[in-house]
């Protein structure tokens, strides 16, 4: 209850509280759309008491009466299917339940007072639908609700000069419905708020653990599940689209003599720091993931050539060639890198890697820091034929 406020049930949180309007406006717009369809049905049908109740020369009042406090469910249904109600919807909702009020105060004010039993039942009948049916807000029902027994009681008591007697009778009805509706009103809404603050608990925790099985956890990474996802994905639109991707194997060259000179500590801080190089460097559609110790991959999409990826292997080397602030100035770190450019015959996920990284290892043993093209098989297709 510390994130709402007392009486309102309010969000504390303006942002909070537009996220939740946002998230139960299609529940709330079906519910009033149902509610003024209801409500001006039963309207009416409160009308057959009028041919024992009403005197002919009244008719016509009557139905003028009931005929303006109509018009106002209709207007808010119309309304519900446009735009403009989901701004104001509580508040039309909340007019919908004061118009039919209103509407039956003045009915009842055309009537004599031994009609008054048969008449003013509706106002009970009004006061749980404000509350429980319309779907507005408790406190906007509350008002409408003290807003018409406050009418009430100023019109007949005052006005009409009803018998002390016949109010209090009155009253003691529409009080009880006020404190029953008022109380099942603020309870159910104050429920649904909980639930969805716990639906959104739930679903952070969800995120939360699914972000962590699928990202690394010291760079924050995507890590090898969700490179593999992710290059099948980019196979699949490479062969529907006709376009190419690129993967990139990157193993940092000197980064155990930083383990075993400055300790974990530092590795693993000069880790983090290579990710977010990565990142900066590489185009925002790009994958950078971590595949394990030191070994990086890049899966670049969309790429337009060969010379395009070699350029993009070039910016990575140069990036992290870059002096490390938090490491002595005499330590070099670098990378070496193996290029699989895809899609080609016969290629799975686990093939690319492995030629990414075979192109990768031809480099360390040929002195590092640089970049190889990994081999393709001489039956590939016409597409991984103009990488070429």
């Amino acid at each position: 209850m510390s994130s709402m406020h007392l009486l309102t049930l309010r969000f504390r949180d303006n942002a909070q509280e537009k996220e939740f309007l946002s998230a139960t406006q299609t529940r709330t717009r079906q519910q009033g759309q149902f509610a003024c369809v209801v409500g001006m049905l039963v309207y009416l049908l409160h009308g057959v008491l009028d041919q024992w109740f009403v005197a002919p020369e009244l008719f016509g009042q009557i139905w003028l009466v009931r005929a303006a406090a109509l018009c106002v469910p209709i207007l808010v249904l119309l309304l519900s299917l446009t735009s403009w109600f989901a701004p104001l919807t509580h508040v039309l909702l909340a007019l919908v339940g004061a118009a039919a009020a209103a509407g039956l105060i003045g009915m009842q004010m055309h009537l004599p007072l031994e009609s008054a039993p048969y008449y003013y039942p509706m106002m009970v009948v009004v006061t749980f639908y404000t509350y429980n049916f319309i779907g507005t807000r408790f406190i906007y029902a509350l008002c409408v609700d003290l807003g018409m027994l406050l009418a009430y009681n100023l019109i007949f008591g005052l006005v009409l000069d009803y018998p002390v007697h016949t109010l209090m009778g009155h009253d003691f009805f529409i009080v009880s419905a006020n404190l029953i509706g008022g109380s099942v009103g603020y309870l159910t809404e104050r429920q649904r708020r909980l639930l969805y603050l716990r639906e959104k608990e739930l679903d952070a925790e969800r995120n939360h653990h699914l972000h962590r099985s699928l990202h690394d956890g010291l760079t924050g990474l995507p890590n090898r599940e969700l490179l593999y996802d992710r290059i099948l994905q980019a196979e699949l639109s490479a062969t529907r689209e006709k376009i190419r991707h690129c993967g990139l194997f990157l193993d940092l060259d000197g980064f155990k003599s930083i383990n075993d000179v400055y300790g974990h500590k530092a590795g693993d801080q000069t880790l983090r720091e290579v990710a977010k190089r990565l990142l900066s460097t590489v185009r925002a559609s790009d994958t950078v993931a971590r595949i394990g110790g030191d070994e990086f991959f890049v899966l670049a999409e969309n790429i337009e050539d060969l010379s395009a990826a070699r350029a993009l292997a070039h910016k990575i080397l140069a990036e992290l060639c870059a002096p490390f602030v938090f490491l002595p100035e005499h330590t070099q770190l670098g990378a070496s890198i193996g290029i699989c450019p895809f899609p080609y015959e016969g290629m799975t996920v686990s093939d690319l890697i492995h030629r990414a990284d075979e192109a990768m290892y031809r480099v360390k043993m040929s002195g590092k820091g640089n970049m190889a093209v990994a081999d393709f098989p001489k039956t590939s297709d016409a597409t991984s034929a103009s990488w070429s």
